[in-house]
């Protein structure tokens, strides 16, 4: 399964990647599209990317989260292109002896990924208006709808 996907995200593939019969926890983050961005409705989003950038960045998110607990397995995806409301635009999976050590991988992955990683997003509102965010980038472009 590769880290960055033109398709839609196949949940039960990043599942069966991490588990392990020494896994006694599994654990699935996915983050969707939401209809509401601090007020504002939400038609989609578009997503893009730096790719070799990303996909190198994101390895090294895996093995550096695989180094920092004693996890069994961990996997990323992340969904470019266009995603209405309701998709699946990220997936972090991981698997590990205990649940402690799922969750503070899987949240440790999850905020890495938003910080570090390039991929940005183009939020599409309603009004007609849309923003490319990444962190530390925001900037009021007009739809050309």
């Amino acid at each position: 399964m590769p880290r960055l996907t033109d398709q839609e995200i196949q949940a039960e593939q990043l599942l069966q990647r991490v588990a392990a019969p020494e896994a006694g926890a599994v654990l699935l983050f996915l983050g969707t599209t939401r209809g509401t961005t601090q007020g504002r409705e939400t038609l989609s989003l578009d997503y893009e990317s730096y790719r070799e950038m990303a996909e190198r960045k994101l390895a090294e998110l895996e093995e550096e989260a695989l180094q920092r607990w004693p996890l069994v397995h961990c996997a990323v995806v992340h969904r470019l292109g266009h995603l209405e409301v309701g998709e699946t635009s990220v997936a972090v999976a991981v698997s590990s002896a205990h649940r402690r050590e799922a969750f503070a991988a899987g949240q440790w992955l999850i905020d890495t990924i938003k910080e570090v990683v390039p991929i940005w997003k183009r939020e599409n509102w309603a009004d007609g208006t849309s923003q490319w965010v990444h962190p530390g980038v925001a900037k009021e472009v007009k739809s050309s709808q």
